[in-house]
Order: structure tokens, then C-alpha cells, then sequence
């Protein structure tokens, strides 16, 4: 069989109804209605894992029933479909329910740190940058060697991170065990938690989208949401900590926990982001004293 190359003809595989039109969004992101009325997104992968470890991720946060995850309709190597979120207004209410459902996902628990979703790939993606989800129980051991010193590898082979700065960034990951702040089960991590991923819905929820999920420490995810703005910031996080508490201190700890995403920034984006992760690594440093 031919491999399909229309988003229209994927969406009716998938879906199981003929296609009525098509609305290209992006390079790779397609929005088909289809016969019945019905809108899916559709998404076109590269050929490697990433369409899969997407779907996997997608079900994965699903499966909790907490956060409103957008439905998979179908995935293979190349595609991906969706439903499509009908969006909203970011409100005050949507943004306490928010912060009450993101930390019940989490708590949702994963088998280990790096834990991968089921059926989901171990060479996955955090956007466009590869993400192998190799497990650890220690999470300041796993965080340094699978989150922050392979990019921070990758920068300084680039050329975006100079050697003698690199050791800041490596003195912190000496460092985590002290840092890091009491012990924590693996949280179920939506693992990408930036505002483009947080679409509010019409209906007066947050939906999340696009996940790089994982088994990983609840406050990665809420360092993202906080590295990158999102509306209502402080109600989300207010409602978090009043549902599930957060440990004392944690509030010092984001920037050890955006140096992963910060540097998965600076190997696709350059070196506005490495400065940006040499900036949060001496300042946890300091703060160590």
C-alpha cells in the first residue's frame, strides 16, 4: 500500500469519515473537518519515533483523568490525529481548575524517573530536540546525566556554550543532591510545559497539548510553565499548592529545574538560551552558598 500523503486522506484512515476540507496551520499541523462536522488536527512526522512518542505521551496523561487531553484518533510513523481544541478565554476559574488538575496528573505517579508512557519510544522528543527516557531512581543523579549534561554536551560541541562556562552548569549537577530539596516520588510530567501548550478551551478548561511526557519531578513541569509566562500564573500555582503542598523551598529551586529546558532551547535556538542557563546556574549556586 502506498503511504498516504494528504492530511485529508489520513484523517478519514483515522477517523473513519470522509474529509470535507483541509486548513494548513503550520509546516507539519493541518486542521480537517471532516464529513460528519466533526474538526481533527493532523500532524505530520518526520519518519522517526516522535509521531508515536507523542500519542503514547498523549494517552499516558490521559489515562488520569485530570487534565483535559485532546482524544488520539490514530498515529503510525508518520502521522499523528487529533481532535481539535475549540479555544477559549483564559479565565481565573479555568486557571484555579488548572492548578487543582495538573497536580492530581502528577500525582498520578510514574514507574521512575525517565519512565517512559506505555508503548511509548526510549528515544523520544522534547520538541524538535531528541530526549532519551532512561530511568533512575535517584532523581539528582538522573536529572544531571538525562536531562541537563547530554544538551549541555551538545552546546559546547556547537560551539553556544564555551568549555569554561560549561563548568558551571557541571558544578551544579555535582551539587544536586544539596539543591534538589527533599525526595519525591516520579510525578507523571506533561515533560513540555510551556504556555503554547496550554490551549483554554471554550468550554472553560485548560487542555495540554504537544507533551515530551515522562516520569520526572513535579516542579520541572512548573518551572517551564513559569520560565516561559503563562495567564494567571499565581492562581494556577496557589491552586497547585493547595491541592497537593509543595515542599518548602521550591520557589528557590525553579532555575535548577529550567537549566533542562533551557538548555534543550540554547542547542536548538542558540546562544540567547545558553546565556539564559549559565545565568540560573550561577545563581542556584550562589544560593548554595
Amino acid at each position: 500500500m502506498r503511504p498516504l500523503t494528504s492530511p485529508s486522506a489520513v484523517a478519514a484512515r483515522f477517523t473513519g469519515g470522509p474529509a470535507t476540507g483541509e486548513r494548513p496551520l503550520s509546516g507539519s499541523l493541518t486542521e480537517v473537518t471532516l464529513d460528519d462536522g466533526r474538526t481533527v488536527m493532523v500532524k505530520r512526522g518526520d519518519g522517526t519515533a516522535a509521531a508515536r512518542a507523542e500519542a503514547a505521551g498523549l494517552r499516558w496523561l490521559a489515562a488520569a483523568g485530570t487534565v483535559r487531553i485532546p482524544v488520539v484518533h490514530g498515529d503510525d510513523e508518520r502521522w499523528l490525529v487529533t481532535d481539535r481544541v475549540a479555544q477559549g478565554r483564559a479565565t481565573a476559574g479555568a486557571a484555579d481548575r488548572f492548578g487543582r488538575d495538573l497536580a492530581a496528573l502528577h500525582a498520578a505517579g510514574a514507574p521512575a524517573f525517565g519512565a517512559a508512557p506505555p508503548g511509548g519510544p526510549e528515544e523520544a522528543f522534547i520538541g524538535l530536540a531528541r530526549m532519551r527516557n532512561a530511568t533512575g531512581n535517584d532523581w539528582p543523579r538522573w536529572y544531571a546525566e538525562h536531562r541537563v549534561l547530554p544538551y549541555l554536551r551538545e552546546a559546547v560541541d556547537a560551539g553556544t556554550v564555551r568549555p569554561s562556562e560549561a563548568a558551571d552548569v557541571e558544578l551544579v549537577c555535582e551539587r544536586l543532591p544539596d539543591l534538589a530539596g527533599p525526595p519525591e516520588p516520579p510525578a507523571r510530567l506533561h515533560g513540555d510545559l510551556w504556555s503554547g501548550n496550554v490551549l483554554w478551551g471554550a468550554e472553560g478548561q485548560v487542555h495540554l497539548i504537544d507533551p515530551a511526557a515522562h516520569g520526572g519531578h513535579r516542579e520541572t513541569d512548573l518551572a517551564m510553565l513559569r520560565l516561559f509566562g503563562c495567564p494567571h500564573l499565581e492562581r494556577i500555582l496557589a491552586a497547585y499548592d493547595e491541592a497537593a503542598p509543595l515542599a518548602d523551598g521550591w520557589s528557590g529551586r525553579v532555575g535548577v529545574h529550567q537549566l533542562f529546558p533551557l538548555l534543550v532551547h540554547a542547542v536548538l535556538f542558540g546562544r540567547g538560551y545558553a546565556e539564559q542557563a549559565l545565568t540560573v546556574a550561577r545563581a542556584a549556586l550562589r544560593s548554595a552558598g
